[in-house]
């Protein structure tokens, strides 16, 4: 049974009764769309050594041998799931995604991340590659600017053993079972 409202101003409790069912099951299922969608980096070069997901992977792996914490391994699995939706805007993307799930911290740093990566190239687009001085001043600075040197920068490596998703599903499936903050939040927790 659906609702049969038209217009969202004219549901009723009664619908909402069907809906909201529903609506959880289908949020239950987000970790298998981002596991998903990040499948679809594979074979996707975009001119570098290796592929899109094996550059992730190897970002995640290096961030899950330092001691890194779930949360931000899973971080920098996803932190270019972007690319394929958000070419012009990928670290927006993946921060979007990521926000209701991880620290505040986490958030910012994939959010910027594209901007501190840009200290390594973009002088060779004629962009200013100090362009993230302008965040010098913000807490999360030095954070960020580490994620790229440790785990993002070398993570181009097409010598590195491939490595496979799989490896990693248990911490996405963990890391997206319950938001820590959304404005669903109390509904996605029945």
């Amino acid at each position: 049974m659906n609702a049969l409202f038209t217009k969202m101003s004219e549901s009723t409790a009664e619908d909402w009764q069907i809906i909201l069912p529903e609506q959880v099951a289908y949020f239950k299922k987000l970790p298998d769309r981002i596991l998903a969608h990040l499948e679809l980096l594979t074979g996707d070069y975009g001119g570098f050594a290796i592929d899109r997901l094996q550059h992730s992977l190897q970002t995640a792996h290096r961030a899950a041998e330092a001691g890194e914490d779930e949360e931000y391994v899973v971080c920098a699995l996803l932190h270019d799931i972007g690319d394929t939706l958000g070419s012009a805007n990928h670290a927006d993307v993946a921060a979007v995604i990521l926000e209701p799930f991880v620290s505040a911290e986490n958030h910012w740093m994939i959010k910027h991340h594209a901007i501190f990566q840009g200290y390594n190239f973009f002088h060779f687009l004629g962009a200013d590659r100090n362009m993230r001085d302008q965040y010098r001043e913000n807490p999360n600075f030095k954070r960020t600017a580490r994620f790229i040197a440790k785990y993002d920068d070398p993570s181009f490596d097409p010598q590195m053993p491939k490595l496979e998703l799989s490896v990693f599903e248990p911490m996405v499936r963990r890391v997206f079972s319950k938001p820590k903050s959304s404005m669903y939040k109390s509904f996605l927790e029945n």
